[in-house]
């Protein structure tokens, strides 16, 4: 890509070439069965990645677009394509274990911990897809994540915010148990209750609830969920993410991957990841 970086969210040239290698993949293996196959891509990989992080930091829609990017549709395509072709998995899980070797720890974890975030949803949210949290009287849906003792994110779950957690907890740990089968231990907090327990012992899992301190008032840091819960402000960075824009809660999912790639990708650079509430 030629010229100067346009915007803040831009990738470094030291950023890009942790996850061009999986997108130029992508493309070729695509190419394979498309029609077109003698037609040069028309787009730049690296200027439709820019694109999607305009949208993921700074919260636009994506009809909102500046000019200079790819046409709105296009770059939405490719986000789309990307989600259903399990790419925004791929890095996530890429980055994941470059960072974890960073940090002197195993590639694959062998312990995580589960939590969930209760959001407000847009008004292009369809009804069918939001809920009522009751204990945290929102409106909305639920994002119900899994870590490892790092922050760094295992698996996502988008449910309607009425979903109890223990019943997402079930889900995430049958994923987490296929994808990560070294996988023993899992913190949690007390709203996971005997169902998800078993469930996890089923898998091999020993589930663990950590409560509050007994009287404990104000802010406390709790052994454990505390990683998980950095790891939720961290995807605060990104404005897309304070509240609950997508139709689907698929492409929500992908919203959360892609942050959480753009924060591995800047840790793993040593680059920094300013904060939009003051800009």
């Amino acid at each position: 890509m030629t010229g100067q970086r346009g915007y803040p969210s831009d990738l470094s040239d030291a950023r890009w070439a942790l996850i061009e290698p999986v997108l130029t993949d992508w493309r070729v293996k695509r190419r394979q069965y498309a029609l077109d196959i003698g037609r040069p891509p028309e787009h730049d990989l690296r200027q439709i990645v820019n694109a999607i992080l305009y949208v993921d930091r700074t919260g636009i829609p994506w009809r909102y677009l500046p000019h200079d990017f790819p046409p709105h549709p296009t770059v939405y395509g490719y986000f789309a394509r990307w989600q259903q072709d399990g790419v925004f998995t791929q890095l996530t899980r890429l980055l994941r274990s470059l960072v974890r070797q960073a940090e002197g720890r195993d590639g694959e974890p062998s312990a995580c911990v589960l939590d969930s975030q209760s959001i407000k949803t847009s008004a292009n949210v369809h009804r069918a897809d939001q809920g009522t949290d009751a204990g945290k009287r929102i409106i909305g849906r639920k994002r119900n994540l899994g870590c490892d003792t790092l922050g760094l994110l295992l698996t996502v779950l988008v449910t309607a915010a009425s979903v109890s957690d223990t019943a997402a907890g079930v889900t995430l740990l049958s994923r987490i148990a296929a994808a990560h089968p070294h996988i023993r231990k899992a913190w949690v907090d007390v709203g996971y209750r005997t169902t998800a327990i078993e469930h996890g012992a089923r898998l091999g899992i020993d589930v663990h609830p950590v409560q509050r301190e007994p009287g404990a008032k104000g802010f406390k840091v709790i052994p454990r969920r505390w990683t998980i819960e950095r790891s939720i402000g961290w995807l605060m960075h990104h404005r897309r993410l304070a509240r609950d824009y997508e139709r689907h809660p698929h492409r929500s999912e992908a919203m959360i991957h892609l942050a959480m790639i753009d924060l591995m990708a800047r840790r793993l650079t040593g680059e920094a990841t300013p904060n939009w509430r003051g800009t």
